[in-house]
């Protein structure tokens, strides 16, 4: 199983804030059956440049892997870049991807989403060497219209909701609909430390299977595989 959305990298951002914490989450994914994980560490257009945020966030991950002793997931480089207009002609975007794929994931704001902003997500995902995903799209799906949605999925755009969607009770029910009719394509973890937000996306995997089966859960799995296609 993928966690497609961590933020185990030590003193990066407002996940983790050292090895040691990192090490523990990483444990912690593992006895919840994740062999791969996405570290998606918050990346801003407006606080730094895409060279300065890729230092920083390989030094976090050298650091990290010299703690490490192989038993761990495996643990594949991205970002959760944050929208902003004008995103689309952004130089380095490609060197935001998941390491390996065409995969960007895209943190959107929590608000109904302009005319320009629906037509700017289409035109970056109409590039040939872009799979785009936004981030825990559950937190902003309300304030869309259900056209807005509909062109989102026509072109392409993949949505990665967290795991607390499905392990919370009052959400349970709309995230399992979602997942039956194709609106999710990944989940997340989300997490940023083992006290308030650790990882719980073994519990959203056992939901998933009690209500769909082991073999749902296998396919995901496989189509996620195939995101990772090297380029």
């Amino acid at each position: 199983m993928t966690d497609w959305h961590s933020h185990i990298l030590p003193g990066v951002d407002d996940g983790s804030s050292n090895v040691e914490e990192s090490l523990t989450m990483l444990g912690m994914l593992s006895e919840q059956g994740v062999d791969t994980v996405v570290a998606t560490p918050h990346f801003g257009a407006n606080d730094e440049s895409a060279t300065r945020f890729l230092d920083r966030r390989n030094e976090a991950f050298q650091t990290l892997s010299r703690s490490l002793n192989g038993t761990e997931p495996r643990i594949l480089l991205g970002a959760e870049v944050r929208y902003y207009p004008g995103i689309c002609r952004m130089a380095d975007i490609d060197k935001l991807r998941v390491s390996g794929s065409k995969l960007l994931l895209l943190e959107m704001s929590m608000e109904r989403w302009t005319e320009y902003t629906i037509r700017e997500l289409v035109e970056l995902a109409s590039s040939p060497d872009i799979r785009l995903m936004l981030a825990h799209v559950e937190r902003y799906i309300r304030f869309q219209s259900k056209d807005s949605m509909e062109r989102l999925y026509d072109n392409g755009i993949m949505m990665q909701v967290n795991a607390s969607f499905f392990n919370e009770a009052g959400t349970r029910r709309k995230a399992l609909g979602m997942l039956r009719s194709g609106e999710i394509q990944f989940i997340g973890s989300d997490c940023h430390n083992v006290r308030s937000r650790p990882p719980k996306i073994g519990r959203a995997a056992e939901i998933i299977e009690k209500k769909f089966g082991s073999e749902f859960l296998n396919q995901m799995s496989e189509y996620g595989n195939a995101m990772l296609d090297k380029i």
